[in-house]
């Protein structure tokens, strides 16, 4: 039940963010329509702890932002590889142990590692991730990183 009413209510802001509509015939079916998909949601028994994972939302707060500082840097870094022809490619796989045990946790540092320009997760395992990185320094970068402290964190084990 706490999920579907943090769903209808996550869906709802994000409507009215999107929308700026404040006139009641269009807030109410905005309100509905946040009701409706979370039934259907509640329906196809996809509303549960791993699928709306309210229980992350204050951490992830102080995730996402470090997340975001992280691409903004790593972008800078890859621009500064593209326009220097100095400075060194050499591009490599590293397999590597992440620490985090749930599913949320894994996927959660596999994708930061994604969105994080100059390396890519190619494979992950719950046990092991093989990362491309576009320097050396990056790949290696990712085993036992501030990333793999900072996702632990956020999954709610350290």
């Amino acid at each position: 039940m706490i999920y579907g009413l943090s769903l209808s209510a996550c869906l709802f802001a994000f409507w009215l963010l999107l929308s700026g509509y404040f006139e009641a015939f269009l807030v109410a079916a905005g309100a509905g329509s946040s009701v409706a998909v979370a039934l259907f949601a509640h329906r196809m028994k996809v509303l549960d702890r791993e699928g709306h994972p309210i229980h992350l939302s204050l951490r992830a707060l102080t995730y996402w932002p470090w997340l975001g500082i992280e691409i903004i840097k790593s972008a800078w870094n890859v621009s500064r590889i593209i326009l220097d022809p100095k400075l060194p490619i050499s591009p490599t796989l590293v397999r590597f142990k992440p620490s985090q045990r749930t599913i949320v946790g894994l996927v959660t540092h596999a994708n930061s590692i994604t969105l994080t320009p100059g390396t890519i997760t190619v494979e992950a395992n719950e046990g092991e991730f093989l990362v491309h990185g576009l320097t050396k320094t990056g790949a290696q970068g990712c085993i036992d990183s501030e990333m793999d402290r900072r996702v632990t964190r956020f999954e709610g084990r350290a």
